[in-house]
């Protein structure tokens, strides 16, 4: 690769990220869960997400900010509703189980809501979403952190910029899902540039001034995507995640002047049984000739087709499946640092 980085398959980047997990003190089912997921975030081409998380995970369970064997709980429960405290766990092991428990119950009465409070970072979060389609419904998931994203006409973090995600399956084609954040890009998409040393957009984020910057080195704070829409988004997603679940983020964030805080996060996971509204079958062929006549559409001057939600990340995970997934050189050392730590045999590149 051209930045020196490595190119390797997704099976023995699975057992590393696993291994390193299991080195920190996580049981091996959990620690599986973790790996599991930021590959999958890597072999759909979601590299912010990815294995690039690893050291920062490993930062966590060294400060004892993220428990490596949680005491999850439920706190609430209704036949169409529950609550978990997840004593902070990282996010694939309880919110994936938190996702079967919402499923389960839009099986018997047609819908199935969720909070988790107290969880450390659950990762890409249309793994979660993506779920329930699996099992033919519609699946949501949105996750707040604590501020890191300027507000409309603020030039310092007020709100975190909160990822939504939404899957419906389909008949013949990969499942139709969004996975968005509410700023104009994602938080890990600075970090990953700054791994390769390349620059930022134009318009993503700001230094610590509260001023523009495409220098990933420099920038702290994300700007809002769609200017007052993002904003206003991430505002009612604290309001419906964080407040709800009494586990507070972005107002005791700025009572305290902006200052450091504990990384934490609470989410939001829901199921919608299609059957309780119709034929599921029926549903998903809709849902086809939707992305059929969608890509049917002209197109604009400079695109060469019409993509839909999702698209883009199913043909990365084809690609890189086959022909391995990308790291760049500044993730490499990261890994190779985790690797010399826990005794781990270093990852080794595939041609």
């Amino acid at each position: 690769m051209a930045d020196d980085g490595l190119l390797v398959q997704a099976q023995p980047l699975t057992d590393f990220t696993q291994a390193v997990f299991e080195a920190v003190g996580m049981v091996a089912g959990d620690a599986a869960d973790v790996a599991e997921l930021l590959v999958w975030a890597n072999l759909r081409g979601v590299d912010s997400h990815g294995v690039l998380r690893i050291p920062w995970y490993v930062e966590l369970a060294d400060a004892r900010l993220m428990n490596p064997r949680p005491d999850v709980r439920v706190t609430r429960e209704t036949v169409a509703v529950c609550q978990w405290d997840a004593d902070r766990s990282l996010g694939p092991p309880v919110t994936k189980m938190a996702m079967r428990a919402v499923t389960e119950k839009a099986r018997a009465v047609g819908i199935g809501w969720g909070l988790i409070r107290n969880v450390t970072h659950q990762g890409a979060m249309a793994y979660y979403s993506m779920m329930a389609a699996e099992e033919g419904m519609a699946g949501i998931a949105i996750v707040c952190s604590p501020p890191n994203m300027a507000p409309h006409g603020a030039r310092a973090a007020g709100f975190h910029n909160s990822p939504i995600t939404i899957a419906v399956p389909t008949a013949e084609r990969p499942p139709l899902v969004l996975d968005m954040a509410t700023s104009v890009a994602a938080g890990g998409k600075l970090q990953y540039a700054a791994d390769r040393g390349a620059p930022l957009g134009e318009g993503w984020a700001l230094d610590a001034d509260g001023r523009p910057t495409t220098d990933a080195t420099k920038a702290k704070i994300l700007v809002p995507a769609g200017l007052y829409k993002g904003s206003g988004l991430a505002m009612m997603f604290e309001c419906l995640a964080s407040i709800m679940a009494a586990n507070p983020l972005a107002e005791p964030f700025m009572a305290a002047g902006g200052a450091a805080r504990p990384h934490n996060q609470n989410s939001i996971v829901a199921a919608v049984d299609i059957s309780a509204f119709g034929d599921p079958g029926e549903y998903a062929e809709r849902v086809d000739a939707l992305i059929d006549g969608i890509k049917a559409l002209p197109t604009a001057d400079g695109c060469d087709e019409v993509l839909v939600p999702g698209e883009l990340e199913h043909r990365a995970h084809a690609r890189r499946a086959v022909d391995g997934i990308p790291l760049p050189a500044g993730t490499v050392a990261k890994l190779t640092a985790m690797a010399d730590r826990f005794g781990l045999p270093r990852l080794t590149g595939h041609e």
